[in-house]
C-alpha cells in the first residue's frame, strides 16, 4: 500500500473550516462589494475601451496556428520565446482550448496537456503530476497563477479544491514536463504549470454566464472590466457553482458534494510604454461534505507587479504577494496558513551574444496548525522562511540557430538548508520549422512539515512519525527533444527523459507497529511524450497528444517498507481534441482520452470522451451542452478499491452573455 492511501484520511479529508453560515455571510459580502466596485468604477472613468470582447464571426472560423506556434511561452527560460523554439518538453493550453473543451475548473482543463497525470479522486479532490508519483499530496510538481505560487508547506503540493479560476479570464496555461528547479525552484521536480490569466485591457465589457446540469448541479458568474479610456484598465468578477456527489462502486451517491464562492479584481495600469503596473485579489469560501460531517474553504490573496522594459533585450520586474487559506479537517486538525512572497528579476544583454537573467526572493510562510487526538503536527506553529537567487546565461553559439543556456538556483529552507539546482540546456533550430534540444538538470524536493511534523496519533504511542532530519529528495534529469512544423498546417513535438531519484520518500519500520517517514527509496523513470497540432481546414482543428511512461523503485533500506512507493501512473495515456465550427453559428467539439490502468493499488484503466455542441447568436450570446465521460456510466480514476469513489456520466447546459 502507497503512503498516500495509508494515509488517506488525511489525503482525502484537508479541507477548509469556518462555520458556514458566517463564511457564506462574508463572501457573498464580499463579492457584492466587487460588484458594486465594478459599477462604480464605470461611472468613474467612462465607458470600457471596448464594449464586446466576445469572438467575432471571422475568428470563430479561423483557428490559425501560425498564431498557435508564434504564441509566446515564458515559463521555460523566464523570458518570452516562441513555442516553437523553446528548448524543453513544453505544452501550452490556450484560453480557447479550454472554452471548447467545455471544461469547468482547471484540473478539467489540465487534461487537455498530455504531458500531465490528470486524475479525478471524488468529486472535489484531484491527484495530478508528470513523469510520475501521482497522488493526491503529490509534491513534485510547481504551480503558478499569474506568478503566485500554490505550494503549501504542509505537504509541498497542492489543494486543488481551492484553485477556482474564472476560466473565461485564463489566456494561456503553460505546462513544462521535466525540471525546473534553476528558475522556479524547490518543488519544480517534475514540472511547472504556469497559469496565465487575461490583462484587463482584454476582458472590457459584461460577461454574464450560468448554467446546470446533473454533475455541475447549477454554476454562474459575472464579469465587468472598464477604463478611464486611455492606460488604465479593471476588471471585477464573481462566480459560484454546487457540484454532485461522485458515485460508490454500488451505484450509489457518495458523501462528497460541495460548492464554491469566489470573487476578484484586476487592474492593469500602463503609465508609459515602458512601464505596466499589475494589482490583483481574490477572496473564496467553500463548503465540502466529508465523512464526518461538513467541511470549509477559506482564503484570500493580493499580488502586486511592477515591469520596466528599457529595451528589446533588458527588463525589469519586482512582484509582492500575501496569500491566505485556512482549513478545518473534521475531527482532524485545523491549518491556517499565511505566505508574504517578494521576488525580482533583471534581464541584460551581454554583447550581441549573451542575455543573463538573474534575480533573488524571499518567502515567510507562517503557519498554524490546531492539533488534535487523531493526527498532529509538532510544534503545531511554524515560521518558514525561504531565500532563494538565481542566475541564468544564455549564449548564442550560432546566431539564429545553436543557443546554450546555463544557469543554476541556490536555495536556503529550514528543513535542509542550502540546495543547488543548476542546469544546461541546448538548443539547435537549423531552419525556423525545426529545433532539436537537449537538457541536464538537477533539482530538489525540499521537505515538508507532513515529513519532518507529522504524528500519528496526535498523542503517544505514535503509529507513525515524521523524520527531523528528512533530507531533500533529488533528481537529475536528461532530456532530449524535437519539435518541428513539417508542413502549415502541423506541428509536431517529441520528448524523452530519463530520471534518476535519491532519497525519495518512504516508510520506515522501527518495530512490527511503529513507523518512521524516511529517504529510503530510489528510482529511476524515463518514458516519452508526443504531441501534435493538425490545422486540418480553416474550419476544423485537432490536437493530439501520447505519453509512455515506465518507473522503477527499489528500497536502499533493509526497513523501508516495499509496498510504500510514491504514487500511482498510468503507464501510457492518450489525448485527442477536435475543434469543430459548422454552418449557421454552431460549433462541435469532442475531447477523448484513454489512460492506462494503475498498478498500486490497482485502477482499471478506462477510456472516456466530452462532447461539447454550441450555438452563437450575434457574435455575443453562446448556447451550449456539453456531455462529460460519456463512454461508461460510470468509472474510477483513482484510489483503493475499498474506498474509492467514481465518476458518473454527467450533462450540462451553459448560457453566456458578452455586451
Amino acid at each position: 500500500m502507497s503512503i498516500s492511501n495509508k494515509f488517506n484520511p488525511f489525503a482525502t479529508r484537508v479541507r477548509a473550516g469556518l462555520s458556514y453560515s458566517s463564511e457564506s455571510r462574508r463572501i457573498w459580502g464580499i463579492l457584492s462589494l466587487l460588484l458594486a466596485l465594478g459599477a462604480l468604477c464605470s461611472s468613474s472613468f467612462g465607458a470600457p475601451a471596448v464594449t464586446n470582447n466576445s469572438p467575432t464571426a471571422a475568428e470563430l472560423k479561423q483557428l490559425s496556428l501560425e498564431a498557435l506556434m508564434n504564441q509566446d511561452v515564458a515559463v521555460v527560460t523566464r523570458r518570452p520565446e516562441k513555442l516553437l523554439e523553446s528548448p524543453s518538453a513544453v505544452q501550452v493550453i490556450t484560453g480557447e482550448d479550454i472554452h471548447r473543451s467545455g471544461a469547468t475548473s482547471l484540473p478539467e482543463a489540465l487534461r487537455l496537456a498530455s504531458n500531465l497525470e490528470v486524475a479525478q479522486v471524488n468529486s472535489h479532490d484531484w491527484a495530478i503530476s508528470a513523469r510520475g508519483f501521482n497522488n493526491t499530496l503529490a509534491n513534485k510538481l510547481l504551480v503558478m497563477i499569474d506568478g503566485r505560487s500554490v505550494y503549501t508547506p504542509l505537504d509541498a503540493g497542492v489543494f486543488w479544491d481551492a484553485q477556482s479560476v474564472l476560466l473565461s479570464d485564463i489566456d494561456r496555461i503553460e505546462v513544462v514536463s521535466g525540471p525546473g528547479g534553476t528558475l522556479w525552484g524547490a518543488n519544480a521536480v517534475n514540472g511547472v504549470i504556469n497559469i496565465v490569466t487575461k490583462s484587463a485591457r482584454d476582458t472590457q465589457g459584461m460577461l454574464v454566464e450560468g448554467g446546470g446540469g446533473s454533475f455541475l448541479q447549477d454554476f454562474g458568474a459575472v464579469r465587468y472590466g472598464g477604463s478611464n479610456g486611455t492606460n488604465l484598465f479593471y476588471r471585477v468578477y464573481a462566480q459560484r457553482s454546487d457540484r454532485d456527489a461522485a458515485l460508490l462502486p454500488s451505484g450509489k451517491t457518495a458523501p462528497d458534494s460541495w460548492d464554491m464562492s469566489q470573487g476578484g479584481f484586476r487592474l492593469d495600469w500602463y503609465p508609459t510604454e515602458e512601464n505596466i503596473l499589475t494589482v490583483s485579489a481574490d477572496s473564496y469560501a467553500g463548503s465540502e461534505n466529508t465523512t464526518p460531517g461538513n467541511t470549509f474553504l477559506d482564503g484570500q490573496n493580493l499580488l502586486g507587479r511592477f515591469t520596466h522594459t528599457f529595451s528589446d533585450t533588458s527588463d525589469l520586474s519586482i512582484q509582492a504577494y500575501f496569500d491566505r487559506t485556512w482549513r478545518d479537517i473534521s475531527q482532524s486538525f485545523a491549518e491556517d496558513l499565511k505566505t508574504y512572497d517578494f521576488d525580482f528579476q533583471f534581464r541584460f544583454g551581454l554583447g550581441s551574444r549573451q542575455s543573463i537573467t538573474w534575480g533573488a526572493g524571499y518567502r515567510l510562510m507562517q503557519d498554524e496548525v490546531q492539533n488534535t487526538a487523531a493526527l498532529a503536527f509538532v510544534p503545531p506553529n511554524r515560521n518558514l522562511q525561504l531565500f532563494s537567487g538565481f542566475i541564468q546565461d544564455e549564449v548564442t553559439l550560432v546566431p539564429d540557430h545553436l543557443k546554450l543556456t546555463l544557469g543554476t538556483k541556490l536555495e536556503h529552507n529550514d528543513f535542509s538548508g542550502f540546495e543547488a539546482q543548476p542546469s544546461a540546456r541546448l538548443a539547435w533550430t537549423p531552419t525556423d520549422r525545426h529545433t532539436l534540444w537537449a537538457a541536464v538538470s538537477r533539482a530538489v524536493r525540499s521537505p515538508s512539515r507532513i515529513d519532518s511534523d507529522f504524528e500519528v496519533p496526535g498523542t503517544p504511542p505514535f503509529v507513525l512519525v515524521g523524520d527531523k532530519n528528512f533530507q531533500s529528495e533529488t533528481v537529475l534529469a536528461y532530456e532530449a527533444g524535437y519539435r518541428l512544423r513539417p508542413v502549415d498546417r502541423a506541428t509536431l513535438s517529441l520528448a524523452t527523459f530519463y530520471n534518476d531519484y535519491n532519497n525519495l520518500r518512504s516508510l520506515d519500520a522501527l518495530s512490527p507497529t511503529n513507523f518512521i517517514i524516511g529517504n529510503a527509496f530510489n528510482g529511476q523513470t524515463w518514458g516519452v511524450e508526443l504531441s501534435g497540432t493538425y490545422q486540418v481546414a480553416d474550419w476544423w482543428r485537432l490536437r493530439a497528444g501520447y505519453t509512455y511512461l515506465h518507473k522503477d523503485l527499489w528500497p536502499a533500506s533493509a526497513k523501508a517498507a516495499p509496498s510504500s512507493r510514491e504514487g500511482n501512473d498510468p503507464e501510457h495515456q492518450a489525448m485527442l481534441q477536435s475543434i469543430l465550427n459548422l454552418p449557421a453559428h454552431f460549433q462541435l467539439d469532442l475531447t477523448g482520452r484513454y489512460i492506462d490502468s494503475l498498478q498500486n493499488p490497482h485502477v482499471p484503466g478506462y477510456v472516456s470522451f466530452d462532447v461539447r455542441l454550441a450555438w452563437w447568436w450575434k457574435n455575443n450570446l453562446e448556447i451550449s451542452i456539453v456531455g462529460q465521460n460519456l463512454w461508461d456510466n460510470q468509472h474510477p480514476e483513482f484510489g483503493a478499491a475499498a474506498t474509492r469513489q467514481e465518476i458518473p456520466r454527467s450533462v450540462f447546459g451553459k448560457v453566456a452573455w458578452w455586451f
